[in-house]
């Protein structure tokens, strides 16, 4: 796919967001993959002799998508579907958090400092992509360590398998949603007709999204950029490709504006009508300020225009975030705000600002990365498997602490590894 870039303006420098005067002025004054969110399907029941004939149906498919009789034998001879995926996508609601809880997990320790590595390793990248997407370099970092740990699990089979034999057990066996998995695999079928990837490299998560950034099939064929000039574009091995591309998603499809911040903390006036905060209602900055809103270092809104939603994602008494038109930018790669607000502001902790100023209602600080470590250590030697001992808090690890939760008493058993579970764990409990 050609980059789209001629049109972008330069941008040659990194954005300093945190201040506001800052952000403001130079952003406003002046002028992923997402939106899978599946449910529970409805599977067929389909009987293991049925897939070689569904194999040979879906041929005529592939061939009128301009896939060849090579490609499509090279990758579904000896095929068989992984049928284990239709488990994985009853079970992804297997675990509800608190928004502080969200947050704590993902901006943790461990991804602040290694993203800080990365930022210093790949400057001159981040730059580049920059000066031409315009997308700031503290959001490729948020999405970059969301997604693949910075590219740490995409050589882990735990958490990435084969997405050939995933697609074709949803393509087949799905029957509520088989139109959106049979376009999917087809997708994935002329990447490897163009010589993009082979299906032995095209490994990703159960639902087939796949490299440094996690693109489903359909945003590496429409959104992916040849940004490192090697002739193919790749998700995989060097991060150049996916940052773009994913750059590139975020300015085609999300409508990213170029030197705006995505927004920031404010504070509210006693008794305020929290009604207000609906996340839903755009208003002037400068009318949110009459209503006696202020930044939350204290500074007036009076003089901004740009439209703001507020939200207070702790509820009553917590963080009270002004939503910009970036944040939904941000939002558009994945359907949630929660997973938004984990990009923005792990981008943020990257780059040097602290947490959030106000506390989060019923919440607690989270684990250091030593702390974490203790825990997943701990539970690992009383026979709860954990997955690892690195400090970073996967599904693994929150259903062993979710099991030993249930086991010493502690209640909700949510599967947050919490002070109190590190407290249990010394205790011996």
């Amino acid at each position: 796919m050609t980059r789209d870039t001629d049109r972008l303006a330069p941008h040659p420098r990194a954005i300093d967001r945190r201040s506001f005067t800052t952000a403001l002025v130079a952003g406003l004054a002046g002028g992923l993959v997402g939106g899978l969110a599946p449910t529970t399907p409805a599977f067929a029941q389909q009987s293991a002799q049925s897939f070689p004939k569904w194999v040979e149906t879906f041929r005529a498919r592939a061939r009128a998508r301009g896939v060849s009789d090579a490609t499509y034998n090279r990758v579904f001879n000896g095929l068989k579907p992984d049928t284990s995926v239709y488990a994985q996508d009853r079970n992804q609601a297997e675990f509800t958090e608190q928004t502080w809880q969200y947050l704590n997990r993902r901006v943790s320790d461990w991804r602040i400092s290694t993203g800080k590595q990365r930022a210093r390793q790949y400057a001159g990248l981040l730059e580049r992509i920059e000066t031409a997407f315009g997308v700031d370099r503290r959001v490729m970092l948020g999405y970059w360590g969301m997604e693949s740990a910075f590219g740490d699990v995409l050589s882990n089979p735990a958490h990435m398998k084969p997405v050939f034999p995933s697609l074709s057990a949803l393509a087949w066996g799905d029957a509520r949603r088989r139109k959106y998995w049979e376009t999917e695999l087809l997708n994935a079928l002329v990447i490897v007709e163009r010589g993009w990837g082979t299906p032995q490299e095209m490994t990703g998560s159960w639902a087939g999204a796949m490299g440094h950034t996690q693109w489903m099939p359909e945003v590496w064929l429409n959104m992916g950029v040849d940004f490192d000039n090697d002739g193919r574009i790749s998700p995989f091995g060097k991060p150049d490709d996916a940052l773009a591309g994913t750059a590139n998603y975020l300015v085609k499809r999300g409508k990213y504006r170029r030197g705006e911040p995505w927004g920031f903390e404010a504070k509210l006036p006693m008794g305020f009508n929290t009604d207000f905060a609906d996340n839903k209602t755009r208003r002037p900055l400068s009318q949110w300020g009459e209503m006696g809103l202020v930044t939350v270092e204290g500074q007036s809104l009076g003089g901004y225009d740009e439209p703001a939603r507020l939200w207070l994602p702790g509820g009553p008494g917590g963080p009270a975030l002004l939503l910009l038109h970036n944040f939904y930018a941000v939002r558009s790669y994945n359907p949630s705000s929660n997973y938004a607000l984990a990009v923005v502001h792990l981008g943020d902790r990257i780059m040097g600002d602290g947490p959030f100023v106000t506390p989060w209602p019923g919440g607690e600080r989270a684990l250091t990365l030593q702390e974490l470590q203790e825990v997943q250590q701990r539970l690992t030697a009383a026979g709860f498997d954990t997955g690892g001992t690195d400090g970073r808090v996967g599904a693994d690890t929150m259903r062993a602490v979710r099991a030993f939760q249930q086991k010493a008493g502690i209640a909700p058993a949510d599967g947050y590894a919490s002070i109190a579970v590190l407290t249990a764990l010394r205790q011996g409990r």
